[in-house]
């Protein structure tokens, strides 16, 4: 494409015209070296914030094979970008049976339900094996006459086309409506897809659930909790200490800022596993290809 000559006045031309030689060339070294300090400034703050938990204490370790062993069906939306790139796009969870899997909506589709994101771009990862999705299969947890996704249906179901073999164990089909609502309890947060604000590729993270919500949209309540997270954590799982899924993170208010837990302010979101969300598992558990 050839280059767009500016017009004989513009602004930028006259410039050109007015300003002596001299000064012209000694104000590009000057303009260099401000390129270069501000280059460094954005540089250190990139290292400083790159790797930051979301709150001041980060308690976020590195998920081992006994991890695995312990929260089974954790696994990885893999998804390639607009630029052809394979990236980790979120947790995702092979629950119920061996061809079911269960993530945020919000892969696929904005806070206004517009679609972004063909399943036919993605695929599940789990165990060292890739298996890929049956579209038509795709449910997602805001219903039809919603005009914006919300965080107690921000929930998304997809076949596998093939099962996964008898040695990668699903998570059992949850329910976790014998949780009182405004109970505080200890969880395990387990994300194994990580996130964008630290250096490890699956974490899991001892933290605390401070708040259940009232039941909102799908009859499903709002978890309100401290664990870190981060781009790429969505999906990631709430296990109680025993080890029994509960809930799915959905999102964090005032995503990577690093400063004190709120509980009206700065906090993680996440979804029980109960109401609409939990029937919808079962349901499709249930039922044989």
């Amino acid at each position: 494409m050839s280059k767009t000559l500016e017009p004989m006045y513009s602004p930028a031309r006259r410039h050109r015209l007015l300003t002596p030689a001299n000064l012209r060339s000694s104000a590009l070294p000057a303009a260099l070296i401000m390129l270069m300090l501000l280059g460094a400034t954005l540089a250190r703050i990139g290292a400083q914030t790159a790797h930051a938990a979301l709150y001041p204490d980060d308690r976020r370790q590195a998920m081992t094979e006994a991890d695995a062993s312990r929260f089974a069906g954790a696994g990885v939306l893999m998804c390639y970008s607009d630029f052809g790139t394979l990236e980790r796009a979120a947790a995702a969870w092979l629950i119920g049976s061996h061809d079911l899997v269960v993530m945020n909506a919000h892969n696929f589709v904005d806070r206004r339900l517009a679609p972004t994101h063909p399943v036919t771009n993605c695929f599940f990862r789990i165990a060292g094996g890739d298996y890929y999705f049956d579209e038509d299969s795709l449910r997602i947890g805001a219903s039809v006459e919603s005009k914006a996704l919300h965080i107690t249906d921000d929930w998304a179901l997809l076949r596998l086309l093939q099962p996964t073999p008898q040695t990668v164990k699903p998570q059992p089909a949850p329910d976790a409506s014998d949780i009182a609502t405004g109970a505080r309890f200890k969880v395990v947060m387990v994300s194994p897809a990580g996130h964008a604000n630290t250096r490890l590729a699956a974490t899991t993270e001892s933290c605390d659930v401070y708040r259940i919500d009232e039941p909102t949209e799908g009859h499903t309540r709002r978890v309100r909790h401290d664990c870190n997270d981060g781009y790429g954590g969505s999906g990631s799982g709430l296990f109680t200490e025993d080890g029994r899924l509960v809930a799915m993170h959905s999102a964090s208010l005032d995503m990577n800022q690093k400063r004190p837990f709120d509980i009206e302010t700065h906090y993680g979101s996440a979804m029980l596993f109960e109401g609409e969300l939990a029937e919808a598992i079962r349901d499709a558990a249930s039922k044989p290809r």
